[in-house]
C-alpha cells in the first residue's frame, strides 16, 4: 500500500514524467510572471525561463533520486518538514547553478539577477510543495486504484 507520505521507488520513465510535468506547468507560470514584474521581452524570458527549466529537469531527476534514496536509507517518510527541506535545499542549488547564465544573457549584474532569481524562488518554493503534494495524492490514488 502507498500513502502520500510513504517514500516510493520511481522508474526513470516515471521521473522524467515527473520532471518534465513539473517544468512545463512552472515555465508557463514563471515567464508570465517575469514579463509582468521586469523589463524583459517576452522572447528574453520566455528564453530565461527555458533554459533555468531545462538546467532544473537535469537538477530535479538527479536530486530527487538522490533525496529519495537517502530518505530510504533512514527510513524517513515525506512530512511536512522533510517536503519544506527537500524544496528548500532544490531551490537553493538551482540558485547557485542560474546567477551566472541569468547576468550572461540579460546582460545585467550581479544584484538585478539575484533580485530576478528570488522572484523567481518565491514563486517556485510554494509552487514545489504543491506540485509534489499533489503528485503524491495523485499516484497514491492511482496505485490504489
Amino acid at each position: 500500500m502507498s500513502s502520500v507520505n510513504e517514500v516510493y521507488h520511481k522508474s526513470v520513465g516515471e521521473r522524467f514524467f515527473y520532471a518534465l510535468l513539473f517544468e512545463v506547468l512552472g515555465i508557463g507560470m514563471s515567464t508570465a510572471l517575469g514579463i509582468w514584474l521586469f523589463d524583459h521581452s517576452a522572447l528574453d524570458m520566455g528564453v530565461v525561463t527555458v533554459v533555468i527549466a531545462i538546467m532544473a529537469l537535469l537538477l530535479n531527476m538527479s536530486y530527487n533520486a538522490l533525496f529519495d534514496h537517502i530518505l530510504r536509507k533512514r527510513g524517513l517518510t515525506k512530512t511536512t518538514i522533510v517536503r519544506t527541506l527537500h524544496a528548500i535545499g532544490f531551490e537553493t542549488t538551482l540558485f547557485m547553478m542560474t546567477i551566472p547564465f541569468i547576468m550572461w544573457y540579460l546582460g545585467i549584474g550581479l544584484w538585478e539577477a539575484i533580485v530576478l532569481d528570488i522572484v523567481f524562488i518565491l514563486f517556485y518554493l510554494p509552487y514545489t510543495y504543491v506540485f509534489n503534494l499533489a503528485y503524491d495524492i495523485i499516484r497514491s490514488k492511482l496505485i490504489k486504484g
